[in-house]
């Protein structure tokens, strides 16, 4: 529905990537270094984050002003060598997926992509997902961190940019100073676990600085070679991450569409061989499965739920508290 390409990119990359996009410079501390028998050989790094991968996708071919904006997607795993004081149950791990998309745009392109996203992210977190507040996140805009690439007018600008954005936008939101991502600024959207503390969980962020050193580039109606403009964008987040504060919010009753145990049959006599092949039956309806042809499969279209069965010889009372708690 929002145009994005599902990219599946590698897990390791080579030393000399994470050089050129930065990371090495200014990230290495949270990454895990991977290093063979063979010491002649390079040395790696397990990729914390999909946006030198996407680039490389984005570089691999001549691209024109009409491939953009071009929406590449990724969910494979993320390595982040987290301080183990820092390690917290789902919310902050050190492996996890990422609902991770970039978006390789033109600067004309640039509100309408961010405008996009926003609305992806109202969607997920007011009309999907509600974690406890009236509005159900909160936004912050961070800013230029100490530990910057690139130039301080391109950061300027892109600040400027992000911040007429959400004035535009109509949402509340505040300034977070020096906490944005070393390649640029970003809109970090929070939501409160019960007991009041803000996580983060989407992001959205401008970046000037990857095209650059990457050098792409995408040849523009005039014929001339210019430099798109890349969106980071999570609207998850972590995974991991998202799912911890929805139980949490949740008390740990999902909603029905989410649970992974929506419906329990329990026959009242177990002792009745018909009530329990009746109940049985039931239990194939709810799953879908109407037949025995173990060949075929369920029908995506179909009428089923996630469903099971107690026909334990116990009380039917002591069952059905089993099965609620």
């Amino acid at each position: 529905k929002y145009g994005f390409q599902e990219v599946i990119t590698p897990l390791i990359y080579r030393k000399l990537l994470w050089e050129q996009s930065g990371h090495w410079e200014n990230y290495k501390e949270d990454m895990f270094r991977v290093e063979g028998h063979d010491t002649l050989k390079q040395e790696y790094g397990l990729k914390p984050m999909n946006c030198p991968g996407h680039c490389l996708v984005f570089k691999r071919f001549d691209r024109s002003y009409n491939e953009l904006p071009l929406r590449l997607s990724d969910f494979s795993a993320l390595h982040r060598n987290e301080a183990s004081g820092a390690l917290s149950g789902l919310t902050r791990v050190r492996k996890f997926h990422q609902d991770d998309g970039h978006i390789f745009c033109t600067p004309e392109q640039v509100e309408q992509e961010m405008n996009q996203c926003l609305k992806l992210v109202d969607m997920c977190y007011s009309k999907i997902f509600t974690f406890g507040e009236e509005a159900g996140y909160s936004m912050e805009l961070s800013t230029r961190p100490d530990n910057y690439i690139g130039d301080l007018n391109v950061w300027n600008h892109a600040e400027n940019v992000l911040q007429e954005i959400l004035e535009k936008s109509g949402k509340i939101w505040k300034l977070n100073e020096g906490d944005g991502a070393f390649y640029g600024p970003k809109i970090d959207i929070k939501v409160k676990d019960h007991n009041g503390k803000a996580h983060q969980v989407a992001t959205v962020q401008l970046d000037f600085q990857l095209p650059e050193r990457f050098e792409l580039r995408y040849k523009d109606k005039d014929n001339n070679y210019k430099r798109p403009i890349v969106i980071h964008r999570a609207v998850f987040g972590s995974v991991e991450r998202f799912m911890g504060m929805l139980m949490d919010s949740n008390q740990g009753k999902w909603p029905f569409w989410l649970n992974p145990r929506q419906a329990m049959v329990i026959p009242v006599n177990t002792k009745k061989i018909e009530q329990v092949r009746v109940s049985h039956d039931l239990l194939m309806k709810l799953r879908g499965i109407d037949n025995d042809d173990s060949a075929t499969p369920v029908a995506l279209n179909s009428f089923h739920f996630n469903a099971d069965i107690d026909d334990r010889a116990e009380p039917v009372g002591y069952r059905i508290k089993d099965a609620l708690i």
